[in-house]
């Protein structure tokens, strides 16, 4: 079965990822529908060897589209003023805005983690922050065969994760020219500075990891805290993860139980320094882990280091995998 596909903010940069892996994943695309603001409307992108005209995002268009999959990427306001219109229409909103992710009617999924939790949408699923993702890949094999008491994030923040704008900015800064996106510079620095400050001094990002995390594990006990940096790097992010468990641990069951788990590369050979880097994450979608070891400092404690492709893993890539996973069931 093929089906008619619209991807919404598609001359985006992870718009254009979300064509890209439709193409690589060999997703039954019927017909590609492109959506852009009305700045973008009728230009042309390519999409199966074929020249398609960007519409302008508005009611009238999606209700004639007739789309079953919409593939959205297009901020917050755009994803809560449309996504509802195409669940109207009878199709799946699969939106990577933070819009909809804590809502109680909408699932939050990760296919390699909570794939059943995507078939009971209304219409709508939300594709969860691309920290998130990528951490939570590795976290689920681990709280399935250890139980997680606590996990302590730390992480380092690719610069594409702020869009088009943030790796000008880096660009930019390398060549001595002052940030447009971020409030200090960039290259040759880090900024402990990801969305905005709230009143408990953490920021939006922070909060994104830790109430995502709880509900995609299902578990609102878990105990979380997080701190989130932008570094000059282009794609890929990467994590420090510190976890408490409540049975007992050990580095060659962890090891064996995150080498098992789907979506996950395990790199892990400190003798001949193999280690997960952004390099090798970039293109792929896989979740890289490695670094792996018994924190002693805590009973049944473990760290571990978790690098994927944030444009593809943590945006494009997981939507098109909840397309694939609801199209299994057709």
């Amino acid at each position: 079965m093929k089906y008619k596909v619209a991807v919404v903010g598609a001359t985006g940069l992870v718009g254009r990822m979300m064509l890209k892996v439709l193409e690589e994943r060999k997703f039954p695309v019927s017909e590609l529908v492109p959506f852009a603001s009305a700045k973008s409307a009728g230009t042309q992108i390519e999409f199966g060897g074929k020249k398609h005209v960007v519409l302008e995002l508005n009611e009238q268009n999606i209700k004639s589209a007739g789309v079953k999959y919409a593939l959205f990427s297009a901020g917050s306001g755009v994803s809560e003023k449309f996504a509802p219109v195409f669940a109207e229409c009878g199709g799946v909103a699969i939106d990577n805005s933070s819009c909809w992710r804590m809502d109680e009617r909408v699932p939050l999924v990760v296919p390699e983690v909570n794939p059943e939790a995507a078939f009971k949408h209304n219409g709508i699923i939300a594709n969860p922050n691309c920290s998130t993702i990528q951490a939570v890949v590795a976290l689920k094999p681990l709280h399935d065969r250890f139980k997680i008491k606590r996990i302590v994030y730390s992480t380092y923040q690719a610069v594409s994760g702020a869009g088009r704008q943030g790796l000008d900015d880096l660009e930019n800064g390398l060549k001595g020219k002052p940030p447009q996106k971020f409030p200090y510079a960039i290259a040759g620095n880090c900024l402990p500075h990801i969305d905005v400050f709230e009143d408990d001094g953490y920021t939006k990002e922070e909060h994104k990891m830790i109430n995502e995390t709880r509900k995609i594990l299902c578990d609102d006990s878990l105990k979380i805290t997080a701190t989130t940096v932008r570094v000059p790097v282009a794609y890929g992010h990467s994590e420090s993860i510190n976890i408490e468990f409540f049975n007992p641990v050990t580095r060659e069951a962890a090891l064996e139980t995150l080498a098992a788990a789907k979506g996950i590369v395990v790199c892990d050979d400190v003798k001949r320094n193999v280690y997960p880097m952004p390099l090798d994450a970039a293109g792929k979608d896989e979740v890289f882990v490695g670094r792996v070891r018994e924190d002693k400092s805590v009973e049944n404690g473990l760290n571990i280091w978790v690098v994927a492709d944030n444009i593809r893993k943590g945006a494009a890539s997981n939507a098109v995998q909840i397309a694939e996973l609801l199209s299994s069931r057709d």
